[in-house]
């Protein structure tokens, strides 16, 4: 653990001296940097690609659920979705230097509130490579450094999409360890990273309630965190129908394993009779196993009893949890 910590601490040491060049560049070479990290994502794609069929074969060899392979998998259009995004962050107003608050006191004393960067920013994640590059974008955009640590199953790529994103930053003529991913799996990276009290300045987690009920547990430093993603779509009783088919089928079975992915659907009782069984049909042919209340089930034979577990469940897999209510009111109060 000495060692570990030990090398963990010089790379946020290294990241903290960086963040300072971000704090202090203008806006222009900051949207720059993320220009170029756009370009050297795209230039690198042959590299990132083969790094993450690398990880997906393990992740298989691992026996992880599909699902799960999913949120690993990139291809040309989702590295393309991940350089579009930071040129997009690129484009967003410069939230250094705004000035939230500006008053005058009786005695002629002028104060403004402005926002200035945080300084070095821990983010601890899992899975999705895509967040190597929207978090650090969004330090970038910002002014902060960011000391990253991804999921082990996509060590690989997410070190890929490092090595570009630093390609961007140095093109800029910025520091690329300004965003420093952790280059090692170890379970104790997280804890070394929480112990860092005056060199990393927050700490964000993004992941399940584990990870996060660990972080809170041996962190000393600030946190932002996150609740559940159990996401909830509601049928109104005057909803159009084939709409409201389309969108259901949509927020359930785009992806799966996706903190944006619907886990709860909610259908007004009069809606019900014509929409769950259109619906479930769909589902069905897709593989999603339906869990439902009793109202639910007696319109869906293929159905299974909900439990009490189901209605707060994020399941990042095609289960589905579904619910017929009587009004909008009932649905607020689930």
């Amino acid at each position: 653990m000495s060692d570990l910590l030990a090398r963990v601490t010089a790379l946020a040491l290294a990241a903290k001296k960086a963040s300072r060049a971000l704090a202090l560049a203008p806006t222009a070479i900051r949207d720059r940097a993320l220009r170029a990290a756009a370009a050297a994502l795209r230039g690198d794609e042959a590299a990132i690609l083969a790094a993450n069929a690398e990880d997906l074969a393990l992740a298989r060899a691992k026996g992880l659920a599909e699902a799960m392979v999913d949120r690993l998998r990139l291809d040309h259009g989702r590295l393309e979705a991940i350089a579009v995004a930071c040129e997009d962050v690129a484009k967003l107003p410069d939230p250094v230097g705004e000035v939230t608050e500006d008053w005058t006191r009786p005695n002629g004393l002028r104060i403004v509130r402005r926002r200035v960067p945080i300084g070095l920013v821990a983010i601890i994640f899992e899975s999705r490579p895509n967040v190597t590059v929207d978090a650090a974008a969004l330090c970038l955009k910002s002014g902060n450094g960011c000391v990253l640590r991804g999921g082990s199953e996509a060590l690989r790529t997410n070190l890929a999409l490092a090595r570009a994103f630093g390609a961007g930053l140095r093109a800029a003529g910025l520091p690329a360890e300004a965003v420093t991913l952790l280059p090692f799996t170890d379970r104790e990276a997280v804890p070394a990273l929480g112990s860092l009290r005056g060199i990393v300045d927050i700490i964000v987690p993004r992941g399940g309630k584990s990870l996060i009920a660990r972080i809170m547990g041996e962190s000393r430093i600030p946190m932002i965190k996150h609740l559940d993603g159990v996401c909830h779509v509601y049928l109104d009783e005057f909803a159009d129908l084939d709409k409201a088919i389309r969108i259901a089928d949509n927020a359930k079975t785009q992806r799966y394993g996706t903190c944006n992915t619907m886990e709860t659907l909610l259908v007004h009782e009069k809606l019900a009779p014509q929409v769950l069984p259109r619906l479930a049909r769909i589902y069905l042919d897709k593989g999603v196993e339906l869990r439902g209340d009793a109202a639910a089930c007696a319109l869906v034979p293929q159905m299974h009893a909900a439990s009490e577990e189901d209605w707060g469940s994020e399941y990042l897999a095609p289960i589905l949890a579904v619910r017929v209510v009587p009004a909008l009111d009932a649905a607020m109060d689930h």
